[in-house]
């Protein structure tokens, strides 16, 4: 905590994290006849998709990026797309140890890059507004129906997200409650 009291006038400082997409859609809610059973209509087929994301804790900028994994190689990617997007900026990221994170391809693509990683708690999803946004994403866009095909389902997600307002991304990823806990930091 005291690394985040040390702000830079430069410093841009991004939650990072990533969601699975998955083409068969998680039942949420369904409305149906009582004592009938709801037909959801499934091909069978799952496919998968990695949306990686960083969400500006200040302006609520996003930032994402589709992959069809989540390995090291894929994160340094991601890096270099946040790197691209805030070139001159001193870069503060905030993410938890997924092993994609701290591999050494992925220490030394931040230390070549200049971004600085800082690790938070295990087991605390809830610290990152990144855990909030995606629920809210995939409650608007992936929920109770099966997408054409993953890419396009990958591809309506980030436009859904990217298209929030920059304060409405901050609200759903619970940046602006009273009692979050970096207000005061």
């Amino acid at each position: 905590m005291r690394r985040l009291r040390r702000r830079g006038p430069r410093e841009v400082r991004l939650f990072e994290d990533e969601t699975d997409l998955l083409l068969l859609p998680p039942l949420r809610a369904a409305w149906g006849r009582r004592g009938e059973a709801r037909e959801v209509r499934l091909s069978g087929a799952n496919a998968r998709r990695v949306v990686f994301g960083a969400l500006n804790i200040d302006t609520g900028r996003r930032l994402f990026l589709a992959r069809k994994r989540q390995r090291a190689e894929d994160f340094c990617e991601f890096l270099r797309l946040a790197r691209r997007a805030y070139r001159s900026w001193d870069l503060l990221m905030l993410l938890d140890e997924d092993s994609s994170h701290t591999a050494g391809a992925s220490q030394d693509t931040a230390w070549e890059l200049d971004i600085e990683l800082v690790w938070l708690p295990k087991r605390c999803p809830q610290l990152n507004g990144l855990e909030r946004l995606w629920g809210h994403g995939k409650d608007h866009v992936c929920a109770n129906r099966q997408g054409q095909g993953i890419d396009a389902e990958a591809g309506r997600f980030i436009r859904y997200l990217s298209g929030l307002p920059n304060r409405e991304a901050l609200h759903q990823g619970g940046l602006l409650s009273d009692d979050w806990w970096l207000r005061n930091v």
